[in-house]
């Protein structure tokens, strides 16, 4: 197991994880109508991803509030903007490894300025000789509205459960059963 295998899993919340003899295909969220509010911040949630894909850091720390916390598979902790930024910079160079992720879902329950997004991520171990080449998961991702009315993430520590090997099929399949656009109420 490479050193980025185990930063990406630990940075992504899976401190214990199995590897099954035959992976589970990845489960469908079922689309849940989103108010608008909920919609901009799942517009958000895209753009977040799209700065790792997009190996920018700047656009990457931009969706990071100045006090963010994100908690590792070992409960450890990371705070701040820049401490995040710098933590993740093997993951937003993508030099080793790729990671993607998609929002399925955003929840805003009493306030409209807190808002919970989750949805899958995969991994993709880009070495030659990698084994598993693929991994699966959930992300969630917790994110506060400012006074300019960004949505910034304030804590991000992956979404319960362990990452599962998967193979590039079933990538495939994830992602064409991703929404385009967001499923609004």
């Amino acid at each position: 197991m490479s050193h980025q295998w185990l930063v990406a899993w630990v940075l992504l919340g899976a401190s214990n994880f199995a590897f099954a003899a035959d992976p589970p295909a990845p489960a469908a969220t079922p689309r849940v109508p989103m108010s608008a509010t909920e919609c901009a911040a799942w517009e958000r949630e895209k753009s977040f991803a799209a700065s790792v894909e997009a190996h920018d850091a700047v656009a990457f720390r931009a969706h990071l509030h100045v006090d963010t916390v994100f908690i590792d598979g070992r409960g450890g902790l990371t705070r701040g903007a820049d401490a995040v930024t710098e933590s993740w910079a093997g993951i937003i160079s993508g030099e080793e490894l790729v990671l993607r992720w998609y929002p399925d879902v955003v929840t805003i329950a009493g306030t409209t300025g807190v808002a919970l997004s989750r949805g899958p991520y995969w991994i993709e171990n880009t070495k030659a000789d990698a084994d598993p080449r693929f991994m699966v998961g959930q992300f969630i991702s917790t994110w506060l509205r400012a006074p300019d009315g960004q949505w910034q993430v304030i804590f991000d520590g992956g979404g319960g459960g362990r990452p599962q090997p998967a193979t590039a099929e079933q990538v495939t399949a994830l992602k064409a059963g991703l929404a385009k656009t967001c499923p609004q109420a």
